[in-house]
Formats: C-alpha cells, structure tokens, sequence
C-alpha cells in the first residue's frame, strides 16, 4: 500500500538535525512536497540531493480541510507506487484549548472517508525541539513586534522599568495565591521584561550594546563560577557551605572588579520594600559573620523605624521572611474587610 507520510520538524531545531528515520523517508521517497519556497528544511534537502516540489495552493489552503483536498488530488495525480512525503509545517504556540494540533488534525482529515484511497497516512515527527528551544521562538516574536508593532518599537530601558517591578509583583502574587497556571503565566511576562530589555541594548551601537546571548553567557558563567562543589569538585557539607563559598566568592569578584575589599552590604538594593531591605542587610552581615547584636544596638533614632528593625531581627532569628510575613497579614486584613463590607451591605442602613 501507497504511504503519505506528514513529517513535521520542530522549527527551531537546525534544519538538518532530522532523525534517521525522517532522513530515510525522504531519501526513498518518490515525491515531496512542500508547501512553501521558504520552508527551511529545503536548502537541507537539497544538499542530500533529496528533490521536491511545491505543492500548489498549499498556502492559501485554509486550514487542515483545505489542505487535506488538496493533498488527496496530488496523491490521486502521481504514481500509484512509493511512498509521498509532505512537510508538514510545525504546530505553532498560541492555539486555543481542545483544539488538535494542526499536524494531528490534518492526519484526521486524510484518513476520513474522504482521504486518499489506497494510501496509508502516517504521522512523523522529524525533529523534536530540545528543552529550552521555546526562547527562540520568543526571541523571534520579540524581534517581530520590536520592527513591526508601534508601541513596542518606541519602548527604552527607562519606558520598560515600571514593568520590571510590576510583573515581578505580579508573580509573586500568582505564587502566593497557589494557583500554578497563572503564576506560568505571569513568569512569562517577567520573562518578557529580559527580552525586551536585551533586544532594545542590541540595537545600541558601541560597548553598551548587548544580546539576549550576553545576557545568557553572563549568567551561565556566573552560576558555574560560583559553584565550584558542582562544576570544580569542591567539597561541601552542606547548604550552609554554598552559600559561604558563594559570598566569599562574589566578595572576591568585587575585590577583583575593584581593586580594594568591598563590603558584605555591597550591591544591596536600596529601592526594595523597607522590610525586604532590612532583611536582606541583616541577612548579608549575618552571612559575614557580623554580631546579631548590631542589629539592635543602635537606638539613636529612638523612633519607629528602629522598632521595625529590630522587629525584622526578631522575624529572622525564628526563621520567616518579614516581607512575606506582613503580606500575609495584609492579605488577612483584605479579606475581613471584605467580610465586613459584605455583611455591611446585606444589613442594610439601619
């Protein structure tokens, strides 16, 4: 029996990569059609020597019905021998719930009763994208809308800073709520924030300029540099001994950057909420070895905020977060005045 064998490739998988199975359906293949001239995998196939041809009216097809008629003259035209092969465009992101996808759907619509006859449709994937291959997508839509889309064009590093705090707020939020699908969600827009900045420093000229890539190698050399158990065969014990080899080793990248010794406090941001700054002080001189005691000796303000400091002491040495602690009693407080509001109205103005 005749086969039409659908190949679908990840697309951002290298157009070559194809698994050996694919490979060796292509090359006994007896036709292969494609949809478009752009279609990446072509210029691959034509290196293998591997001969194709469009298939007419594919792009206009109008979704998996469409194409499937299409495909079924097209087998019903050729030879009555050797297998038929037709790149089978990837299904892209974006498609709506319960909705098959497209590959899946055009297989369905080929085996009905209006399918080839005599023909067996089978369904192969190529190419699968390796984890992570999903941010090429991204970078792609992002360069997209950065050239295409007005507001996106207009948008700097100084427009886009809002943003950084508010998605960041908002998956915090997502997280705190326990609901996992929107805390994905909103991961992606913080997500978004990193590729939008790094697009935006691409376009720059000079030393400044810089790529998603940078931003990528930077960290990827930061995380290996700063754990040396895992990648240096360092000996820890424990948790605890990470994060002292991480502070002296950061310690000694300031030294370095520098030229003088630098502070434990160095690099602690001082626009973060007031309780998640006392803390994360507390937190960094206590990693360094600096008294607890500091923490409460100075009264010279004799005020409020000295209260609260101390207060953020006492959070810390039983364990919890002072920041998330208060959000947590503020969340509290919404929801009895919430209570109170609707118990309010239902009793009426009397």
């Amino acid at each position: 029996m005749r086969r039409l064998v659908l190949l679908v490739t990840a697309p951002t998988v290298r157009a070559g990569l194809l698994s050996w199975p694919a490979w060796q359906v292509l090359q006994g293949a007896a036709r292969v059609l494609a949809g478009s001239a752009d279609d990446p995998l072509l210029p691959a196939l034509d290196e293998a020597g591997v001969r194709w041809r469009l298939l007419p009216g594919a792009a206009g097809a109008g979704g998996p019905a469409g194409l499937a008629r299409l495909l079924t003259a097209a087998v019903a035209a050729g030879p009555e021998e050797g297998d038929i092969v037709w790149l089978c465009p990837y299904d892209p992101p974006g498609r709506p719930a319960g909705v098959p996808p497209g590959p899946v759907a055009l297989a369905d619509e080929l085996g009905g009763r209006d399918g080839p006859p005599g023909t067996a449709v089978e369904l192969l994937y190529g190419s699968a994208g390796l984890p992570g291959s999903e941010l090429l997508t991204l970078v792609s839509v992002m360069d997209t809308l950065r050239r295409k889309c007005p507001w996106d064009a207009k948008q700097t590093h100084e427009s886009l800073a809002p943003y950084l705090i508010e998605e960041s707020y908002e998956a915090l939020d997502a997280l705190e709520s326990g609901d996992r699908a929107a805390l994905r969600d909103e991961l992606g827009d913080v997500l978004l924030q990193v590729m939008f900045h790094a697009r935006v420093a691409e376009e720059r000229a000079g030393q400044t300029s810089f790529t998603v890539d940078d931003v990528a190698d930077g960290i990827v050399a930061k995380l290996v540099r700063r754990h040396p158990h895992v990648f240096a065969g360092v000996d820890v014990s424990g948790a605890e001994d990470v994060k002292r080899n991480w502070d002296a080793i950061k310690a000694a990248e300031r030294e370095s950057a520098t030229g003088a010794p630098g502070s434990a406090l160095d690099g602690v941001p001082f626009g973060q909420p007031a309780l998640a700054l006392a803390a994360q002080l507390q937190r960094r001189a206590g990693r360094a070895g600096v008294p607890a005691e500091l923490a409460t000796a100075d009264r010279a303000g004799d005020g409020l905020g000295d209260e609260l400091f101390e207060l953020v002491a006492r959070a810390r040495a039983a364990g919890l977060d002072p920041e998330l602690e208060l959000r947590s009693a503020a969340r509290r407080y919404r929801d009895r005045v919430r209570a109170w509001e609707t118990a309010h109205r239902a009793s009426g103005p009397g």
